[in-house]
């Protein structure tokens, strides 16, 4: 209580400055944004009214929002001495190559969304500055990814680039000069768009999800309708292929322009897995991992969606909660039967639950048992040092638009 009482008095001139009352207009959620819609800023996965509940948790000491600021403040992205490691070539070759600037690039997104974080709790200029500094000297250097995960790593550090240009962008007092942001805008449309707009149907789907978290985020950023569209409609063609339900037939749906056409094709597609049933994943006996990651670049897209007024959630809503379920529950520990991966899964799920979970059950009021368990166990959740940071503080409990 001693530390809720010191923070609450810290934030509260950044709260009485910084924080207007949350939107509680209704919004007709649509199939699609319509061409002359202007963009919600910021949107980009997490609202202003989700930042506005942020900071009053966070303020009156509540959990586990609390416990998750001080996680996240605490940690090596949230310190004021952090200094950015710009690249102009973000090298990320595969079979255990030398890399050069991947683990550098993904960590200095994080950082400068961290502190983007910070800053919208606490109203404290030098939070914004910081993060300001990360994206200039980013944006001063980088050129091109190159190697063969310059998709994914694209995928990874953009979709965090996104989330971090726009809350400093559109947060009052931020001071991020317009040259500024016009010049890390540009550096998203030529460093990062190309890369994560280009069709990948037969890699695992973890890519595809990953790529089209960062594709709609940057494509907010940037108000271009045409790579939102683009990444609605890729959505809502990879999540059905992913994730199973019985709806589906014998054998899971497969990607548009996919050529795992055959049983033996598919079999090896899906890791040997030949018995298909309600909530397990393309990638479930890979490991629990790649299954996360998935979860949640499925929760992020549908979430800037939502911010947008799309409601993609509404069409794969059952097929998101058996999927939750499925894998907390062996997350958890049951044990796995005989049919599944041979009897044999890899626990090894990271801080990937709470976006999806949030919308399921404190917006839609749906039961997903294991998953809430799951999350409970887990909180705080905090940054797995690749997409997801810091979403128990932005998400748990927070249905706000």
């Amino acid at each position: 209580m001693r530390a809720a009482a010191v923070l609450g008095a810290s934030v509260a001139v950044g709260l009485l400055a910084s924080c207007g009352a949350a939107d509680t207009s209704t919004r007709t959620m649509a199939r699609a944004l319509p061409a002359g819609a202007a963009f919600t800023h910021p949107g980009v996965l997490v609202s202003k009214g989700q930042l506005d509940a942020v900071r009053k948790n966070v303020a009156a000491g509540k959990q586990p929002w609390l416990k998750a600021y001080f996680g996240m403040r605490d940690s090596k992205y949230g310190s004021y001495k952090y200094t950015a490691k710009p690249y102009a070539d973000v090298d990320c070759p595969w079979n255990g190559k030398a890399a050069h600037g991947c683990v550098e690039e993904r960590e200095d997104a994080i950082a400068a969304y961290t502190q983007a974080l910070l800053f919208s709790i606490t109203g404290k200029e030098h939070h914004a500055l910081k993060a300001r500094e990360i994206m200039d000297d980013w944006s001063a250097r980088m050129k091109e990814h190159t190697s063969e995960d310059a998709r994914l790593q694209t995928a990874w550090a953009g979709s965090t680039w996104a989330r971090a240009a726009e809350i400093v962008r559109y947060a009052p007092g931020a001071g991020w000069p317009a040259d500024r942001v016009q010049r890390f805008a540009t550096m998203l449309r030529t460093a990062y768009q190309p890369e994560v707009t280009k069709d990948l149907p037969d890699y695992n789907g973890n890519w595809d999800l990953a790529m089209t978290d960062a594709a709609i985020g940057i494509a907010v950023f940037l108000d271009d309708h045409k790579a939102f569209d683009a990444a609605v409609a890729r959505f809502r063609d990879r999540v059905p292929a992913y994730f199973y339900l019985e709806k589906d037939g014998k054998v899971p749906l497969t990607p548009a322009r996919s050529t795992v056409t055959t049983p033996q094709k598919l079999t090896t597609y899906w890791f040997k897995q030949t018995t298909f049933k309600d909530g397990i994943a393309q990638e479930t006996c890979r490991n629990l991992k790649h299954v996360g990651y998935s979860l949640a670049a499925t929760g992020h897209i549908a979430e800037t969606a939502w911010h947008q007024g799309v409601d993609l959630y509404k069409d794969v809503k059952d097929r998101l909660a058996a999927a939750l379920d499925f894998h907390a529950r062996y997350q958890l520990g049951e044990a796995a039967p005989a049919w599944l991966c041979g009897g044999k899964v890899d626990r090894n799920m990271g801080p990937d639950l709470e976006v999806p979970l949030n919308h399921l059950e404190d917006r839609l009021g749906m039961k997903v048992p294991a998953a809430h368990k799951l999350a409970e166990t887990t909180r705080p959740a905090g940054s797995d040092d690749l997409f997801v940071s810091w979403e128990t503080l932005t998400h748990a409990g927070n249905p706000a638009d």
